[in-house]
């Protein structure tokens, strides 16, 4: 069931207000958007999105990525929102509002801060007339959004609460990515959120907050970011490595006979495991 209109936002919000957090997996092709919506309909009470968004694009290419996704969330009982992550592209954002997506973010986080707001105050106009929520990223986040390069938050520019207050303000935006000491993939040292700062931001800004980079984060952080107002997180490292180590697994068996279905299905059947897990965690 596709989280079409207010009900994508609600259950943001929902989320938000019960200190919990909305689950974005990023999806690659066929096997991750099946071992998510398994994923998703094995916890039918908890929304999760699939995240089609720019850097799977370069893989499996816009169109068919996106009909896969919102097929899938479409045709499940389980409830689905599918969102853009890491859009940069105004023409983009609207081919994926006019396919169907329910949300979708645009970062302009590497920009300067006025051409940031400028950027985002169009994608909300564009999102309104299609009845999609929008997410915004303001600071910047090391490291690749679709290879783990062992990265670290150090010299990394933070969201400042009061710019975060004013960009709100001025865009009108839905949720707000920050950057708090998260960082893109998995890292050779335990990543240690500024929770100090997240507590401010939460203060200075009356929208849900997301963070990327969640996967590897200890328990700890974790629950300390659903507690300061993170409603939504990303994971996508986590779903990858647990797919290519189910996929290594595999090889062994299935490469005498070419059988790649068995291959495939232990990636999506990874995927599943693992998203179901943060799931609960989440929840």
């Amino acid at each position: 069931m596709l989280l079409t209109g207010p009900a994508g936002l609600t259950a943001l919000n929902t989320a938000y207000d019960d200190g919990r957090a909305l689950p974005g997996f990023v999806a690659y092709n066929l096997e991750t958007v099946q071992g998510i919506v398994a994923a998703a309909e094995a916890a039918p009470a908890h929304p999760v999105l699939i995240q089609a968004g720019a850097g799977p694009f370069r893989h499996a290419g816009r169109d068919p990525l996106m009909r896969l996704a919102l097929d899938a969330a479409r045709s499940s009982p389980a409830r689905l929102g599918v969102h853009l992550d890491h859009g940069r592209d105004l023409d983009e954002i609207t081919a994926c509002l006019e396919a169907g997506y329910t949300s979708v973010m645009i970062d302009g986080s590497h920009l300067p801060f006025a051409d940031n707001i400028s950027l985002t105050r169009e994608a909300v106009r564009r999102a309104r007339d299609h009845g999609a929520w929008v997410e915004a990223e303001l600071g910047a986040l090391a490291g690749d959004e679709d290879v783990s390069t062992n990265a670290t938050a150090v010299g990394a520019p933070m969201t400042d609460p009061a710019q975060a207050a004013e960009f709100v303000a001025e865009t009108g935006v839905d949720a707000l990515a920050v950057a708090v000491g998260n960082v893109h993939g998995f890292t050779a040292h335990p990543v240690r959120l500024d929770l100090t700062r997240l507590s401010a931001i939460r203060e200075a800004v009356p929208v849900p907050l997301v963070l990327h980079g969640a996967s590897g984060l200890a328990e700890d952080q974790l629950l300390g970011a659903l507690k300061r107002g993170v409603a939504k997180i990303n994971v996508n490292a986590e779903l990858r490595r647990a797919c290519l180590r189910a996929v290594q697994d595999e090889l062994p068996t299935a490469l005498p006979g070419s059988d790649v279905v068995s291959v495939w299905r232990a990636g999506r059947d990874a995927v599943t495991e693992a998203a179901s897990r943060i799931i609960t965690q989440l929840n």
